[in-house]
């Protein structure tokens, strides 16, 4: 397939990767900034603009990758007829393309995604489309990047995303706050490495309920006294503990550690 790509950030690089890597031919990159173009269609060897006149008109795919607030002002000189368009994000309606083509869906990775990735990890694509064909299009297409594809309407789309900020956005804050603590109390954090990989790695064997661990899920209030006052001069972590704590033993309440 011919493919341009509208962004060039996080998402439109690792996808322009997989893309390539699927023997689809990027043809061209637009972005409003035309440096950042040029970096991402140098690395594809392919086209680049910065003017929505200029794009080119001859792909079969139009995949946008731009930021989810951007689409609430989408430009209307977006035109490509029945050529197919997708876009990237969890958040967004597929009815924002309406206007844009007759066919249009989705194509959202639901991964954490950085251009500097040395190798590319396992992505979920989430899709959808307008009509039955075009989705039966989307998923053709998908196939070739991924092998992991789920058909989802935009209600389930967002919800799965909700979950995603969870295990992962979340979750990395979470890690934030302990190499903070670690930092301030001169602890090696990397002496957490072995835990937080095992922690991860369990889910591939278990469900998350099935292995929860530590004080709260214990029971032990004695631990996690002495874990509060030991929080004492980090208002936020201790709020946050306490909180994580309340939640985890409310979850727990029906199993036996």
């Amino acid at each position: 397939m011919k493919v341009v790509i509208i962004g060039s950030g996080n998402v439109a690089t690792i996808l322009g990767r997989l893309m390539k890597k699927g023997g689809h031919q990027i043809i061209e990159v637009y972005s409003r900034q035309a440096d950042h173009a040029q970096l991402l269609a140098d690395e594809l060897q392919c086209g680049f603009t910065d003017k929505i006149e200029q794009i080119d008109k001859g792909a079969d795919i139009y995949l946008f990758a731009i930021a989810d607030s951007a689409y609430g002002t989408l430009d209307t000189r977006f035109k490509f007829g029945d050529k197919l368009a997708l876009h990237t994000a969890a958040a967004v309606p597929i009815s924002v393309l309406k206007n844009v083509s007759s066919n249009y869906g989705i194509l959202y990775p639901l991964q954490s995604l950085r251009k500097e990735m040395g190798t590319i990890p396992d992505i979920p694509l989430l899709i959808d489309g307008n009509t039955e064909d075009t989705r039966a299009d989307i998923e053709s297409f998908a196939l070739t990047i991924s092998s992991v594809v789920n058909i989802t309407n935009d209600e389930e789309r967002l919800k799965l995303h909700v979950a995603a900020v969870f295990v992962s956005n979340f979750t990395n804050h979470l890690y934030a706050l302990a190499f903070t603590y670690c930092k301030k109390e001169a602890l090696d954090f990397s002496l957490l490495y072995p835990l937080i990989n095992e922690t991860a790695q369990r889910l591939s064997r278990y469900s998350p309920v099935e292995v929860q661990t530590g004080p709260a899920a214990r029971k032990d209030t004695v631990t996690i006294d002495k874990h509060l006052k030991l929080l004492s001069n980090y208002p936020e972590l201790k709020y946050l503990y306490a909180k994580l704590s309340d939640s985890i033993a409310a979850g727990q309440a029906d199993i036996v550690i």
